[in-house]
């Protein structure tokens, strides 16, 4: 059986999976948080009297978690995968607590924030121990069980959420981050304890390179979400917001060509097929949260029903997205190529956005499910192609910095994309908000068009 060198040490399949299952839960306890609060944030918004910033509670966790993705990389690598994924579970449950006893919407914004940065660790070295232990061409294989805890956190999350929400408190859901959390720790940490160091220490972590797109990113979602609202669209305020972005911005290019360790290293780009990637990893991403944000919300405020209902409602597009997840890496397998894939689920996702814009509160439960099931299927079928298409462009050395590259991208398209959802559809509505989304879609389809296809029958 195909095993992977790290350092010395080959691992066979047996091991390989007893890694992969070991770092599962950690994978779902990230997963979840990012979908059991969805369906509670309008009851967290009444509590906090803080409806027009509704969107910052999912965007503060996934603005910090941004930023360090690539930090918990190089980190790991100098002081081992189990270490920082230890520590990032231990910060991911703290943050939870935290969460869970605020007063008031500026400590709950801090602690997510802060949780953000667990969830990011989680995530990222859970890849990245993967990384260590299966060799590129097996990867795909191992794929089923990444997608299997994404799949239990998409189904499981909105549903349990609306329930938690309804019948106790939304605060229980980050409680119960501490019986998972436990679990996570006890599980990784057995199986992550013969994983040695994979590269020299003395490394230097880019932390200016960090900062730098942090600032960046902040400033233009703060512009996307208070602009026309707090501020004019044309203001001084507005203008602030655009100059740091783009000196922050700047700033990053000429820290990452200098840096010797970048966070984001600039080669990469030169790859046609990686860069396309990176695009629709983050267009991607964007009309996966925007709509992940929406669709409960609109069950809630258009057509009056629960938390709990609305979770329930969620169901069909999470079903079809976990069965296409599961089906993309087969169907490109099959075909040998992963672009006629992409096309086939971004058409699917540009057309469920389009038909969810014209829901209305008479519209019958039947069709918006219809709708959904075009959206879920097409997010799921996509994301794992986009992944198998990076990693098999890139040159061996760099597979390990572009997957963590595509993270990062998908990561800011993710707080982009609740970011943009929530105000648009404060100012203009739900069928805008879904507009906007769809916009994103074509955007992206345009991208997998122009793309140069990914074989896979060199690597299988």
């Amino acid at each position: 059986m195909a095993g992977c060198m790290t350092g010395e040490r080959q691992f066979s399949h047996q091991e390989i999976l007893a890694v992969v299952r070991g770092v599962s839960l950690a994978i779902l306890l990230s997963a979840l948080d990012q979908t059991i609060v969805v369906p509670a944030v309008p009851h967290m918004a009444r509590d906090f009297h803080a409806a027009s910033h509704v969107s910052w509670i999912l965007s503060a966790y996934l603005l910090t978690g941004t930023a360090a993705i690539p930090v918990f990389g190089k980190l790991s690598d100098m002081f081992g995968r189990r270490a920082l994924l230890l520590a990032a579970i231990v910060l991911f449950v703290a943050a939870s607590v935290g969460c869970a006893a605020s007063a008031g919407l500026a400590a709950m914004l801090f602690c997510r924030a802060v949780q953000g940065v667990g969830g990011a660790g989680l995530i990222t070295v859970a890849q990245v121990a993967i990384a260590d232990v299966a060799p590129p061409r097996q990867r795909g294989r191992y794929q089923i069980y990444m997608s299997g805890m994404w799949g239990i956190a998409s189904i499981g999350g909105p549903v349990l959420g609306g329930f938690l929400a309804d019948s106790l408190s939304w605060r229980w859901i980050f409680w119960v981050n501490l019986p998972l959390g436990a679990w996570a720790y006890l599980w990784a940490g057995r199986a992550l304890k013969n994983l040695p160091v994979t590269a020299p220490g003395g490394q230097k972590i880019d932390f200016l390179g960090a900062l730098f797109l942090m600032s960046a990113i902040a400033a233009w979602l703060v512009f996307l979400s208070s602009g026309g609202r707090d501020f004019g669209w044309v203001s001084p305020p507005a203008a602030a917001l655009l100059a740091v972005g783009v000196a922050g911005f700047s700033a990053l290019i000429w820290q990452e060509r200098r840096a010797k360790a970048p966070i984001l290293p600039l080669h990469i780009f030169g790859n046609g097929v990686v860069l396309g990637g990176f695009l629709l990893s983050f267009t991607n991403s964007l009309c996966t949260f925007g709509g992940t944000f929406l669709l409960p919300l609109y069950f809630q405020y258009v057509r009056d029903g629960s938390a709990q209902a609305s979770g329930a409602f969620m169901t069909p597009f999470l079903l079809a997205f976990v069965v296409m997840s599961f089906a993309g890496g087969h169907i490109s397998r099959w075909l040998g190529r992963t672009k006629p894939t992409m096309m086939a689920a971004l058409t699917a996702c540009l057309a469920g956005l389009l038909l969810l814009a014209t829901m209305r509160p008479a519209t019958p439960v039947a069709l918006c499910i219809l709708y959904m099931l075009f959206l879920g299927g097409g997010i799921g079928l996509v994301q794992p192609n986009i992944t198998v298409a990076i990693q098999n462009a890139a040159a061996r050395a760099d597979v390990g910095v572009a997957t963590g590259s595509m993270l990062l991208f998908r990561a800011i398209g993710g707080a982009a994309g609740a970011t943009l959802a929530g105000t648009v559809m404060l100012a203009a509505g739900f069928p805008a908000a879904f507009l906007a989304c769809a916009v994103a879609a074509g955007v992206a389809l345009g991208i997998a068009v122009w793309m140069r296809d990914s074989s896979l029958r060199a690597t299988n």
